[in-house]
This record gives structure tokens, C-alpha cells and sequence, in this order.
């Protein structure tokens, strides 16, 4: 549809509801001008952690205490009631828009209340496995959250005289499960665009599970399919941050800069490394089907962000960012009969594959295979355990690291590593491993765990701020 834009609003910048308002949903906007929009929205800020566990600290939610056999979920879900109500009351002035609100809250809870208490008494008689019945369980907490905040955000539109509608793709109510596209089409067919500003959950209830596939990914999966099935000429996530040349915390505000433009390429090599740029399945979609990505700063309403088309290239070879991760494990495989025999590194990749573990990259040479591994730390001594019971002769080690990483969509610059390399040794960051690809889109650095904040402002300091010093002639030839 010509005109029509995508946009997804993250969590974070959810929970500053006047903010999003002003600077992204209305903006200035009158009329017409308000719609060929759609809005896929993130539950807000907290809200996932209490209905599921908190990402970063795993302390438990409804799910780990309903999961655990804990009594503790009833409390706990009375909590996200409660959450979940003051969020209203601080969103809503008009009383017969915050009874609406609570209602719609109390009866979300109450049904899922009820739900996990059948469940909970099921199990209790022993007889009975619920495991399957646990992730079904997981998918219905989470598309709580998102069910709150887009109904909540069409409710405020509406109040501000733009004909917003929520669009519930929780499949609360279905017990069909159908393809998450399908359940897209049979929600936005009959909305018409030009007169409608469609408030979409970024859950879906589908076949599959967004949950299980997607982990905490879901809503931009939601986002990417509901871009690519509508034909949208431009989808645009909303965040509270710029996509910058690094994290202002650790380089510091004044030295971190917009990156302004780059490719999928380099969306992909963020995802890998975890970063929240875009989910790689769903940067995957917007790619094949040519839509150009815009992550732009909900706090900084007239910037036009970071454009990522698939064909870009910078001009000059440069670095556009630096990143990486602080908690790396790194996978040492040593088999001396390895030479010239196949099938260890299906075996190891299968073991990896069984416990979860993300594979960030690998090396090998006669006799090794390095794997450097994100993950769960509880995970690892069982995947050495695996490996040495698999293969006899083999020696398996774990290493706790970090690794920086220098990435752009080309960084073919002649000296480029040599001038990385010199840098950290004059910070003194000492350099256990570098993967250098030939694509020339990242580098790879690992180094001690201590090492990673030093060793990031260093490379930032040298790839990223010293060309353009060097440019503006602020550094002597």
C-alpha cells in the first residue's frame, strides 16, 4: 500500500506514555495525516518480567512460580494486577476511561486466574503430565502484556478524537490455532487503513508458539510479517536510544554518534550478538522483501534515526560501531586424531544445539574447534560432559571471556587491524583471539572479562572517533 508505514514501539519507550503520544503517535498530525499507520506495540517496561522472570536476573515471575509448583504465582499474578492498574491510573484522568481500563485487566486476570488454577489442581492429582500444557501456560502470560498496552494505548487515542482500534492477536478467545500470518490477514482485512489507526499486539497466539520460537523476540517477529503481508513501504521500531556507534554509557554521551545509515548486513551482525537492533528472523523478512528499516529515538522527535536498506554501503570504508559481548564462554575441542577425519563438527554442533546455546562463531585449525559461545553459564558443564561422553579421546575446556567487536557494512580500511591491534596494546587489553572475516563487515577481539569496558572505549576511541578527528583536522599530521 503506497504511503503506508509499519512501526513498532519497544517497551521501554511504551512506559513514557506522554512522550509516545506527542512524539510518535500524533506527532503534530491532523486528519488524514494520522493514518496509513499501524502500531505494534511491547507490553510495558516490567511487565513481561513479572508475567514471565526478569530477563537479565531470572528472579521469577507468575510463570517460573507456576512452573516451580509454587503457590507463590497467585500472588504474584495478583502483583501484575496491581502493576498493571497503576499503570492505568497514571495513564488515565477521565474515570470512565480508567474503569474501561481495569475492567478490561481484572478480566484478562481473572480468566487467567482460573485457567491456571484448573491446571494447578490437575496436576496435583499425580496422575496427570502437564508438561505441553506449561508452554501453552508461557504464550498465554505473555500475550498479557501486550493485550494491556495496546488496548490502554487505543483507549488514549481515542480519547484524543484519533479513531484508533486495538487489535487483539492474542487469540484469547480462539481455539484455533492458525499460521501467525494468517492470523495477521483475518485481523487487518476488514480494518480499512486510510480512516483506522490499527494498535496491534505484538503477540500473536499462532501455531508454533511466538514464545517458544521467538523467545522474547515475538513482537518484532509480529512486526516484520504484519510489514511484509501489508506491503508497507517503510517499517520503523521506536526506541529509546539511537542506534549509536556504541553504548553511550560506556563510551559516554558526548563521543557516541548516530549511525545514520547501513544494511541488513550489519542488523544481522548485531542480532547475532544479541543487541536489540532487530530480531534476525525478522530483519530476514523486511530484507527478502525490500522494505527499508528505520530505528529511530522516541525521545528525539525530529531526528529521522538510522535508515537500514539491504544494498547500502558506506562511501569509504569505516567502522560503524562497536560492540560485543561481556559474557562469553569459549568452547576449546581438542582431538589429536582429529586430521582428516569427518563428523565432529556435526557432533559438537548437535550437543550445542540440545542445550540451547547460541553460537556466536568458530574457529578450527588440525586438531581444535573453538566455539564461542551466549549463553546460560548452568548450561556449559553439562555440555562438556556431553562432549567427553561423545567423544572419549577428545579434551574439552570452558573459558570464561568477553569479545569487542568492530563492525560496518565495510570495513575493508588498509591497516584497519594492525591500528586496532596497536591500540588495545597500548591500553594494555591483552588479545586472546581475533576472527577477521573476508566480507569485512566485523571483526571479532577476545579478551579477559575485565578488559571488555576498557577494551570497547579503546577501539571506539581509535576506529570511530579518530577519523573524523583526523577529518576535521583536530589532530596534528
Amino acid at each position: 500500500m503506497s504511503g503506508l508505514t509499519v512501526e513498532k514501539i519497544g517497551g521501554t519507550s511504551m512506559s513514557a506514555t506522554a512522550v509516545v503520544l506527542d512524539n510518535v503517535l500524533i506527532a503534530g498530525r491532523q486528519a488524514s495525516s494520522l493514518y496509513n499507520r499501524i502500531f505494534v506495540v511491547s507490553a510495558y517496561a516490567g511487565m513481561t518480567d513479572l508475567l514471565l522472570e526478569h530477563k537479565k536476573s531470572g528472579e521469577p515471575g507468575v510463570y517460573r512460580h507456576f512452573v516451580r509448583n509454587q503457590p507463590a504465582w497467585r500472588g504474584a499474578l495478583e502483583q501484575v494486577r496491581e502493576a498493571m492498574q497503576q499503570r492505568n491510573a497514571g495513564m488515565f484522568s477521565r474515570k470512565q476511561s480508567l474503569a474501561e481500563a481495569d475492567r478490561f485487566v481484572s478480566d484478562r486476570i481473572d480468566l487467567l486466574s482460573a485457567c491456571l488454577g484448573d491446571l494447578d489442581r490437575l496436576r496435583a492429582h499425580g496422575h496427570f503430565c502437564v508438561k505441553e500444557q506449561l508452554v501453552t501456560v508461557r504464550e498465554m502470560l505473555a500475550g498479557l502484556g501486550e493485550a494491556h498496552s495496546a488496548h490502554s494505548t487505543a483507549l488514549l487515542l481515542r480519547e484524543r478524537g484519533v479513531n484508533a482500534e486495538f487489535v487483539d492477536l492474542t487469540s484469547w478467545t480462539h481455539d484455533d490455532l492458525v499460521s501467525l500470518d494468517q492470523r495477521i490477514r483475518d485481523a487487518l482485512d476488514p480494518i480499512d487503513l486510510a480512516t483506522t489507526m490499527p494498535i496491534v499486539t505484538g503477540y500473536a497466539g499462532c501455531e508454533g508458539g511466538m514464545v517458544r520460537r521467538y523467545a522474547r523476540g515475538y513482537s518484532e517477529m509480529t512486526f516484520s510479517r504484519i510489514a511484509v503481508l501489508t506491503g508497507a513501504d517503510r517499517a520503523i521500531i521506536h526506541k529509546e536510544f539511537h542506534l549509536s556507534s556504541a553504548d553511550p554509557k560506556l563510551v559516554g554521551i558526548d563521543r557516541a554518534r548516530k549511525i545514520g545509515r547501513t544494511n541488513y548486513d550489519v542488523a544481522d551482525q548485531l542480532a547475532n550478538l544479541g543487541m536489540e537492533a532487530i530480531h534476525p528472523h525478522a530483519g530476514r523478512g523486511l530484507r527478502q522483501a525490500e522494505i527499508p528499516l528505520c530505528v529511530r529515538n522516541t525521545f528525539d522527535r525530529d531526528d529521522e534515526g538510522t535508515l537500514i536498506c539491504g544494498e547500502y554501503l558506506s562511501e569509504e570504508p569505516q567502522v560503524e560501531l562497536v560492540t560485543g559481548l561481556r559474557d562469553l564462554h569459549v568452547l576449546q575441542f581438542f582431538e589429536q586424531d582429529m586430521v582428516g577425519e569427518k563428523g565432529y563438527d556435526a557432533g559438537i554442533l548437535e550437543v550445542l544445539t540440545q542445550h540451547g546455546v547460541w553460537i556466536v562463531s568458530k574457529s578450527s585449525n588440525a586438531n581444535t574447534i573453538t566455539h564461542y559461545l551466549s549463553g546460560s553459564m548452568a548450561a556449559m558443564p553439562c555440555v562438556v560432559d556431553d562432549l567427553e561422553q561423545r567423544f572419549p579421546g577428545a579434551a574439552v575446556s570452558v573459558q570464561a571471556m568477553a569479545m569487542v567487536v568492530v563492525i560496518g557494512s565495510d570495513i575493508s580500511e588498509s591497516g584497519l587491524l594492525a591500528r586496532a591491534l596497536r591500540s588495545l596494546e597500548e591500553a594494555g587489553v591483552e588479545v586472546f583471539a581475533v576472527q577477521h572475516q573476508i566480507r569485512n563487515v566485523d571483526v571479532q577481539f577476545v579478551v579477559a572479562r575485565d578488559d571488555f569496558e576498557r577494551a570497547t572505549r579503546t577501539l571506539h576511541a581509535a576506529l570511530v572517533e579518530m577519523p573524523a578527528a583526523v577529518d576535521s583536522g583536530r589532530v596534528a599530521a
